[in-house]
């Protein structure tokens, strides 16, 4: 996937640029070729970026470890503003930051990495608990573990008698 152009994308037809993916991106392991529509549109101060994408990633379950096949799909939307770099540091080591100074920023003559764009948003998607779509409720399993375990350390029985209350 090429980077595009900044200034070269305010000189397009309607400022827009529609990037159809098909192709694996760099550092994401998955089992298919990322597929969907990247949509970069140029509005003058900032960039308007959309994309819908989705493929098909190896996840290890957290409660079996075992392996499944995952669906990872995005459907996002960015605003990147378009502004000159400062110079040098603008914030000292530890200073409080204002809400809307916490925004990407690209340079005006710069390039847009729309690779890296995905790369970010399909990671951001990753789930951050793993569970396969057959694995046994957690509850099923503290119960299981704790027949076969009968000779705890007496130490750690204090830990069986706290419930987990799953928010489901």
């Amino acid at each position: 996937m090429e980077k595009i152009y900044i200034p070269q994308l305010a000189k397009a037809v309607d400022a827009t640029e529609v990037i159809e993916v098909k192709e694996f991106i760099k550092d994401l392991d998955t089992l298919t070729p990322v597929q969907g529509v990247v949509k970069v549109k140029h509005q003058g101060s900032f960039l308007e970026v959309k994309a819908e994408a989705f493929t098909i990633m190896t996840l290890t379950c957290d409660r079996t470890l075992t392996q499944f096949n995952h669906r990872l799909a995005i459907n996002a939307s960015e605003l990147i503003w378009l502004e000159e770099p400062t110079n040098g540091r603008k914030y000292a080591k530890e200073q409080e930051v204002d809400l809307e100074d916490l925004l990407e920023t690209l340079p005006p003559n710069g390039y847009f990495d729309v690779a890296v764009w995905l790369y970010e948003q399909l990671s951001l998607a990753i789930p951050f608990q793993k569970i396969a779509p057959d694995a046994p409720e957690l509850g099923v399993i503290l119960d299981r573990s704790a027949s076969k375990d009968q000779n705890i350390d007496k130490r750690w029985a204090a830990l069986g008698s706290l419930q987990i209350i799953d928010s489901d």
